[in-house]
């Protein structure tokens, strides 16, 4: 373990140094902040449009209206008129972002309430005019001479709450569900950001290794180390260097998010459930870590890696094909069956419980074996596959070379 941990240490001192690797490291973050704010700076920073609105008040209800503006904050200024609608013409057409309200007892009475406006009037006027209507619909309602049981009746809005078969609860028990879906999404966020970041970094695994093996240094490494001790270092290494990412990633991007959503979101990332999403993202990393650091043994070079070494490299976006079923029914068979693959299972997983409003432990549990008993067993295959393969030269090995090394 200890000459493990040395070519952990050498590996994350040799990537800092490389500028490839600290430039990317801080490019990243900017290019995700440059994007956030592109959408400011090709905004407009015009001021909104004052409007002027006259009202020709007949019943005595100027003051109610007056007070409904400022409660809502319009961005109108309220004036008294005695013009009469056959006077306003000359008004509209030569005015700008003027509007005139009729207020008569035979609008009331019939609830159209004539509204004249210019041509060029802001486009939001249409949808805020319609925030007088409560007023008037009281004035009306108060007409009636109602008794105060039968105006709460009359006045009290009827709403439609629509509950899915999914989540229906018989009457008495108690419907568990969140109230704000950023709390379930940050921690699903996080523990995604965690997987793809080391899953890219553990690919720097193959290149590594080939390296090593086209530079002709693997001998002189493996003259002080066994073989299992350089592909365990490897992946520690490598690791840390995706830990190194994400850290990096999280201080530019998470203070830009709090700025730009008004959430809590640190206190939506400190629960218990993101230990468990970020568990499954580090068995992510060190089940295709091993593939990495195996089939990159077998490698000659990088620019002549065959199809077969292609394929491997596409093995951790197997899930992203899955996002559209996983997503829209993450109780679904797709997605059960997904999380038990273990290509697949890491970032299944992370997607259904984040989805999901009840989480299913018993399929957690069998899922977290599967992965648990398949990291060891690649583990295992790589360590042969790399100890052979990382001392060949010349050429790529072939699957069925591959496949000799694993049964030998």
């Amino acid at each position: 373990m200890r000459n493990s941990m040395k070519v952990a240490k050498w590996e994350i001192k040799r990537n800092l140094k490389n500028k490839s690797f600290v430039i990317g490291l801080f490019l990243t973050p900017l290019l995700i902040l440059g994007f956030g704010f592109l959408g400011t700076l090709f905004g407009s920073d015009d001021e909104p449009t004052e409007t002027t609105v006259f009202v020709n008040d007949q019943i005595e209800i100027f003051d109610m209206l007056a007070e409904t503006v400022d409660e809502y904050d319009l961005n109108w200024i309220v004036n008294r008129t005695d013009l009469s609608e056959d006077a306003i013409q000359d008004e509209l057409e030569n005015g700008e972002d003027i509007a005139y309200i009729y207020l008569t007892v035979e609008a009331l009475e019939s609830g159209v309430i004539p509204v004249y406006t210019t041509d060029d009037i802001d486009s939001g006027f249409s949808t805020s005019v319609q925030l007088l209507a409560g007023p008037l619909q009281q004035i009306r309602i108060a007409q009636l001479n109602l008794t105060e049981e039968e105006l709460a009746i009359i006045s009290s809005n009827i709403v439609f709450e629509e509950t899915s078969a999914e989540d229906y609860t018989l009457p008495g028990e108690e419907s568990v569900s969140s109230e704000n879906p950023l709390e379930k999404l940050v921690p699903g966020i996080f523990a995604g950001i965690i997987l793809f970041a080391i899953v890219v970094t553990g690919m720097m695994i193959f290149q590594s290794a080939s390296q090593e093996k086209k530079d002709k240094i693997a001998e002189i490494i493996l003259s002080s180390v066994t073989p299992g001790e350089l592909m365990n270092g490897k992946i520690i290494g490598y690791f840390v260097l995706g830990i190194i990412q994400v850290v990096v990633l999280l201080i530019f991007v998470v203070p830009f998010a709090a700025t730009q959503i008004d959430e809590p979101i640190i206190e939506y990332l400190l629960v218990p459930e993101t230990l468990l999403l970020v568990f499954i993202a580090i068995l992510g990393y060190l089940l295709f870590a091993a593939i990495f650091v195996g089939i990159g043994a077998t490698m000659a070079d990088m620019s002549t890696s065959g199809n077969f070494q292609g394929l491997v490299m596409m093995l951790p976006f197997l899930s992203f094909a899955l996002i559209g079923p996983v997503l829209s029914d993450p109780s679904g068979m797709v997605a059960k069956v997904a999380s038990y693959i273990p290509f697949t299972s890491p970032g299944v997983l992370i997607m259904r419980l984040t989805a999901l409003d009840e989480w299913p432990w018993v399929e957690i549990i069998i899922a977290l074996v599967v992965l648990i008993i398949s990291i060891v067993l690649f583990m295992k295959l790589a360590g042969k596959i790399f100890k052979v393969g990382i001392l060949m030269y010349g050429k790529n090995a072939t699957p069925g070379e591959i496949w000799k090394w694993i049964r030998s």
